[in-house]
């Protein structure tokens, strides 16, 4: 026998001692202790439920209505024109001209909202790439659309592209008109709006990064020259991306559900526009026609609505407080346009309702858009009552004090919280 096959009967001995020596055990264990009397285990009790969901009460339609009508017909309302439904089975409660049109203001940024939420994805993104210009040293910012730029954004770029001598932007991605018909020229420097190109700095803001401060009229080229500075490039100007040319940087912007949420919020009409207009490409369609047309597909009535913007700036607008309601019902009621509910401020504590509702019973519970220009008020959105039950509503006031129709369509809102 090897010396292998030795050692490996020796092996098996020993394995099988061990074995046999565990399995002996085992039998002693198991005959001096199969007399003992175990307890049973111990069992957790049934916890009780703390959260009980949400069992809405009958609504007492009679009370609601009168409620709501002698709340709307507050002269500080100027014309008013309102809708509320039950959000849990989309009925209408309460119907006041609803199905004529006013003014919307702000308030149009639900129509813009919802039609991206449709079309676009709450992932979605937009690349804007620079590429390498006719001439050696020359390079081109490649406008995609994205207002949301930042220094930061600018300094990322810089750091891929490393050297350049001369920084140019093409904005041909959008076309029409950079100010939209209804608006008025001077609400550039009132801090509402910038000329519209495709790519700026914090909405085109000059001198903060929020809020209604002066807007640049040129946002566009100062992208240009933000970047040539970091470069050290001594030319700027706009042209045309040579076709084909190499990419030689690239950054994304935030996704669509943070850049409607920030639009949504604070009101913008910066990145309202850029939204409408971004739907409109990837629609192959004019903004904001291409706003309608993807609310009409998805079975909206569209009776009475003009749009000559995305944003609510322009006087032209007229919506219905039935479309606004409807865009709200659907959004209570379905998956696919719920994330429309996360967009809105909440009262008392975000955006533009962030000041209102001190003193009344909607504060933490209305979420709603607001909507404001000379003369014309708006407030669309959802309330949850004390008795469990969800409403949506829309109200547009037009001709209307701005102060005393905020207050008067915030307690409209909160009156809802009894019901």
């Amino acid at each position: 026998m090897s010396g292998k096959k030795i050692w490996a009967s020796v092996a098996t001995v020993v394995a099988l001692g061990a074995v046999g020596g565990v399995a002996g055990t085992g039998y002693w264990v198991h005959d001096q202790l199969s007399d003992l009397e175990v307890k049973p285990g111990y069992v957790l009790p049934t916890a009780e439920q703390v959260l009980v969901p949400a069992t809405p009460d009958p609504i007492d339609r009679n009370a609601l209505t009168a409620t709501l009508q002698a709340l709307s017909d507050d002269p500080a309302l100027g014309t008013f024109h309102a809708r509320v439904s039950d959000g849990f089975t989309g009925e209408v409660l309460f119907d006041a001209h609803a199905a004529e049109p006013l003014t919307p203001a702000s308030s149009t940024k639900v129509l813009t909202a919802a039609s991206a939420i449709y079309t676009l994805g709450l992932d979605d993104t937009i690349t804007t790439e620079v590429v390498r210009g006719t001439n050696p040293g020359e390079v081109v910012i490649k406008a995609a659309g994205d207002v949301w730029f930042s220094q930061e954004t600018i300094d990322d770029l810089a750091s891929q592209i490393g050297d350049a001598s001369a920084v140019f932007v093409d904005t041909s991605i959008w076309s029409g008109d950079k100010i939209m018909p209804g608006w008025d020229p001077d609400n550039i420097d009132a801090g509402y709006i910038a000329p519209l190109e495709p790519v700026m700095i914090h909405g085109g803001r000059i001198g903060d990064t929020t809020g209604d401060v002066p807007r640049s009229h040129t946002p566009a080229t100062d992208v240009a020259q933000a970047l040539a500075d970091q470069l050290g490039a001594g030319t700027v100007g706009t042209t045309t991306a040579p076709e084909g040319a190499e990419v030689i940087a690239s950054v994304e912007s935030p996704e669509l559900a943070e850049r409607l949420a920030e639009m949504m919020k604070e009101s913008d009409n910066v990145m309202a526009e850029a939204i409408g207009r971004e739907v409109a490409l990837q629609r192959g369609a004019d903004a904001p026609q291409a706003t309608l047309d993807i609310l009409a597909e998805e079975g909206f009535d569209l009776t009475g609505v003009t749009l000559s913007d995305n944003s609510g700036l322009s006087t032209d607008n007229l919506i219905t407080p039935q479309l606004l309601d409807d865009i709200l019902v659907r959004a209570t009621t379905e998956d696919e346009l719920r994330p429309l509910l996360a967009t809105l401020p909440v009262a008392g504590g975000e955006g533009t309702l962030t000041t209102r509702y001190g003193d009344l019973g909607g504060k933490g519970w209305v979420r709603a858009k607001t909507g404001t220009l000379t003369g014309v008020n708006a407030l669309v959105g959802t309330v949850t009552s004390d008795r469990g039950n969800v409403y949506t509503f829309a109200f547009l006031a037009n001709d209307a004090d701005i102060n005393g129709a905020r207050r008067a369509m915030d307690t409209l809102a909160s009156a809802l919280r009894d019901f």
